[in-house]
């Protein structure tokens, strides 16, 4: 097991406590316009987030909405590391992750937007983004929901003898469902090759990881199906990227599940509308601090090395604000579904005697 982004101190408690250390990653070995992706991309998830937020309090959207907003490092770099032909299985926090596999954000935007040119047709939301194209096979809103699928398609995977590896994310607090006990075991067992990845953002809705994990260190709770474990810091794309391609390509060759713990600040609450009550002032400012923020980190870092200047800052930020208007945009003009399109996607195939009944509708027929 590896820690490259180990705790100070003891147990993560209090806020001093939750403190990480950050060591850099070098540039030297990278290319300028790698570098400068990498930082347009997590802007853009950035600002997408920002305007969906903004969209869910105009009644743009509705439903359950939960942003990427302090994980753009950790997306970016956790989708750098995979193949196109690699499957993708995602909790709801999942907006940043559709795009960064490969979605167009004017279709991820008209989803959230419940409209019919939107990746699952207007009917998941924003929970719910789907495209067997890119393979990005879900968007899951029950926790846990998606381990099950990811463990199975890696044993489809498997049975007809390909080389795809599947990535499976999902949050701190699903470490405690059986889900989670029931997938890592089958996987070991049937050495599937599937690498699940923990966002740990230190509170699980609004209970810490401390107070709801007998282990806190979340990389370690694999041991227990002798599936390897290691953390990385999420605020460092280079990092993530790294370390989770190492491990991606482990799962493909070894043929065995991998286990990735990577840690980020969640700036927000759990949910566009939770207040996040539950934290004191300090640990708010904490999470949304510069030190803590890794587009605000990964822009010092390129401005120090000279590949980042102030004009291109400027250019890629007006770049990025187009493009979310035009999705945006695209996503307002897109048709609302019909009505009587509601049970078309129920099942994959017809299913004898499916209902089909309306919420005005009598429940037995006259």
């Amino acid at each position: 097991m590896a820690d490259t982004a180990k705790p100070k101190g003891g147990t993560a408690r209090g806020t001093a406590s939750r403190r990480r250390s950050r060591k850099d990653t070098a540039l030297s070995n990278e290319k300028p316009e790698t570098l400068l992706d990498y930082y347009r991309q997590m802007l853009f998830i950035r600002r997408f987030e920002e305007r969906t937020g903004q969209a869910y309090t105009q009644a743009r959207i509705g439903g359950y909405c939960h942003l990427n907003l302090g994980e753009e490092a950790t997306v970016v770099g956790l989708m750098d590391a995979l193949q196109e032909r690699d499957y993708l299985f995602t909790n709801y926090r999942d907006h940043g992750y559709a795009i960064g596999k490969g979605m167009d954000p004017k279709r991820v935007m008209a989803e959230l937007y419940g409209r019919v040119d939107g990746v699952s047709k207007g009917w998941g939301g924003s929970m719910h983004m789907y495209d067997t194209e890119t393979r990005m096979l879900g968007g899951y809103g029950i926790v846990g929901g998606q381990l099950p699928l990811a463990t199975g398609a890696a044993l489809a995977v498997t049975y007809r003898g390909g080389d795809e590896v599947v990535m499976c994310q999902m949050g701190d607090g699903t470490t405690n469902i059986g889900a989670w006990h029931e997938s890592l075991n089958i996987a070991k067992l049937w050495n599937l090759p599937v690498v699940f990845v923990v966002i740990n953002n230190f509170t699980g809705m609004g209970t810490t990881v401390e107070m709801s994990s007998a282990e806190p260190e979340l990389y370690k709770r694999g041991a227990a199906f002798r599936i390897e474990g290691e953390r990385v810091d999420g605020r460092d794309v280079l990092a993530v990227r790294d370390t989770a391609t190492r491990l991606v390509e482990r799962a493909r060759e070894e043929q065995t599940p991998f286990l990735l713990e990577a840690w980020s600040y969640r700036q927000k609450g759990h949910s566009v509308v939770d207040p996040a009550k539950y934290r004191s002032e300090e640990q708010r400012d904490e999470a949304r601090s510069e030190e803590n923020d890794p587009i605000a980190l990964f822009d010092a870092k390129l401005a120090k090395a000279g590949i980042l200047t102030d004009e291109l800052r400027e250019e890629i930020a007006a770049s990025v604000k187009a493009e979310v208007v035009e999705a945006a945009d695209f996503a307002e003009n897109s048709p609302k579904p019909d009505v009587s399109t509601l049970f078309d996607y129920t099942y994959a195939t017809p299913v004898p005697n499916e209902s089909r009944r309306m919420p005005a509708d009598p429940v037995f027929a006259e």
